[in-house]
């Protein structure tokens, strides 16, 4: 099959954001759209899932007519249509199978579900030269993930969080130092400032674990909150924020590389929101700069939730002929191994 000229259109809804991208070849994105209802949802300290499928129902429709636009495209140029099944909010799912749905229906075009998280770790091929073996560190609001790649869209976890994931926890104890929602951008900053570090305790689990947990460490920032009221003292907030960050930084870089060693991977790819995150991008480069390992991350703009992402996701199976038939449903669980290119 040709893929060097096709053009996907691919939408994503998983969350709280909206985005309609076509992407050329799976590495040209020709535009990128993305509708954010940060504003809506800061005001309840968290994702209200409802509200996040009403904005996307009210957004869908324009971002994919104006993404035809921006593009300088026509509908009838398109080569396939994709759209993130899952993991996500299953309301959220819903709207963009809906809409991907009636366009590759209307359009006769195949249909390509998509999984999310395999959407965050391709980013990288929109700006890199993805080689195999390699390894991913997947750091979002609800994933916390490594994953090998064996061969191109080949996926195999061999570790995740038994518990909070990364954004999860920056979030939790933002809330709990009354900053604002999302919390993981403040946390960084005040880290990133603090002259002093609160030292608090790392969970490396087994000796050969490449899982992650991140409770404890949220527990042990309440106590030191906690403690610090009942004595009257005033709290150092940014030296608390630099040790709570140094600590999921400490247990990320560590595993990482790790895991990089064991299954002789000649690259580590960063993604996932998280992976905007200055301190663990600074921490993750100076580390494998000195062990000699490559480290692939995407610009700030092809961190958090987009479309051409999942564009970029989606060619593995154009390239292959693996397409979706009209009864796919949105999951809002599921599995990324499973998703793999089939062999």
């Amino acid at each position: 099959m040709t893929t060097r000229n096709e053009l996907i259109l691919a939408i994503e809804t998983s969350c709280d954001e909206t985005s309609v991208s076509i992407v050329r070849g799976g590495r040209e994105i020709l535009t990128n759209l993305i509708a954010s209802q940060i504003e809506t949802h800061v005001q309840f300290g968290g994702v209200v899932p409802e509200i996040a499928s009403r904005k996307h129902v009210e957004s869908i429709t324009i971002l994919i007519e104006q993404a035809i636009v921006e593009a300088g495209v026509s509908l009838g140029d398109l080569s396939a249509i994709a759209v993130t099944q899952g993991p996500g909010l299953v309301g959220a799912l819903l709207v963009g199978v809906v809409a991907a749905k009636s366009l590759a229906m209307a359009l006769d075009l195949p249909l390509i579900a998509t999984h999310h998280i395999a959407g965050h770790i391709y980013a990288n091929q929109l700006v890199h030269e993805i080689k195999y073996p390699s390894v991913a560190l997947v750091v979002s609001g609800g994933h916390t993930e490594l994953v090998a790649l064996e061969s191109e869209g080949s996926f195999r976890i061999i570790g995740c969080t038994r518990d909070d994931a990364v954004g999860e926890a920056y979030d939790k104890v933002a809330r709990a130092l009354h900053l604002p929602y999302p919390g993981g951008p403040h946390i960084d900053r005040l880290a990133v400032e603090a002259e002093e570090e609160i030292m608090l305790p790392r969970a490396w689990l087994e000796p050969d674990s490449y899982d992650f947990s991140f409770s404890g460490l949220k527990s042990a920032v309440l106590s030191v909150i906690n403690q610090a009221n009942m004595r009257g003292q005033q709290l150092d907030e940014s030296a608390l924020a630099r040790g709570f960050q140094a600590s999921v930084i400490d247990v990320l870089v560590t595993k990482a590389l790790r895991a990089v060693h064991a299954e002789g991977a000649q690259q580590l790819l960063l993604c996932g929101g998280v992976a905007a995150n200055r301190g663990l991008r600074a921490a993750l480069a100076a580390r494998c700069e000195a062990e000699g390992i490559p480290l692939l991350v995407p610009p700030l703009s092809l961190c958090t939730d987009n479309a051409a992402m999942i564009g970029a996701a989606a060619h593995l199976k154009f390239k292959h002929g693996e397409f979706s038939t009209l009864n796919m449903k949105a999951e809002p669980v599921l599995s990324l191994e499973e998703w793999s290119v089939a062999r």
